[in-house]
């Protein structure tokens, strides 16, 4: 052990020594040749495809909603499930985010705000409040395809921590 150990710090020492050898470098760099002007390349401008206030959507997939069964149980964020409210559970949006979630089937949109993790099942990209998929008019499908576009980030990404943290004390009174 002891044998292989000196043999590494020999290896070492060797490999770093190596560019000591060679001494010090006192050759002068020569400066590259200027280009001329006329060997510059041509820069064209491409039309933008989208309207200059247009933003592209944060996100399009599928959406599913929840309903009685969650129906007054504690969130992510602390707080109860009100199926009737307009909220939604997405997995990385922080707590406390404003969506506007676009039903691509017939166009309708509502503006959710995330007070959830999920969705739980692969493909998803948004849960919705039962609430939320009546506006939308797909709460007889159960999923539909969906845009989701950010209308305001939310401050509080690690309210469901704090919660943890703090124990029994409502989210409210929490910094």
């Amino acid at each position: 052990m002891r044998r292989r150990l000196a043999h590494g710090l020999a290896m070492a020492f060797l490999v770093a020594s190596l560019g000591a050898a060679q001494g010090p470098n006192n050759s002068e760099a020569t400066p590259a040749r200027a280009r001329s002007v006329e060997s510059k390349p041509e820069i064209r401008k491409q039309a933008s495809k989208k309207a200059p206030n247009q933003k592209a959507p944060y996100q399009v997939g599928t959406a599913s909603w929840y309903g009685s069964y969650f129906d007054g149980k504690p969130t992510a964020s602390g707080e109860a499930y009100d199926m009737h409210d307009l909220t939604a559970a997405h997995p990385t949006l922080p707590l406390g985010s404003y969506v506007r979630v676009t039903n691509l089937h017939n166009g309708r949109a509502v503006v959710v705000r995330v007070n959830d993790r999920g969705p739980i099942v692969q493909g998803r990209i948004i849960d919705l409040s039962y609430g939320a998929a009546r506006v939308l008019e797909f709460q007889e499908q159960g999923l539909q395809r969906v845009r989701l576009d950010v209308v305001k980030r939310g401050n509080r990404p690690h309210v469901a921590l704090l919660q943890t943290v703090a124990y029994s004390r409502p989210v409210a009174e929490l910094p």
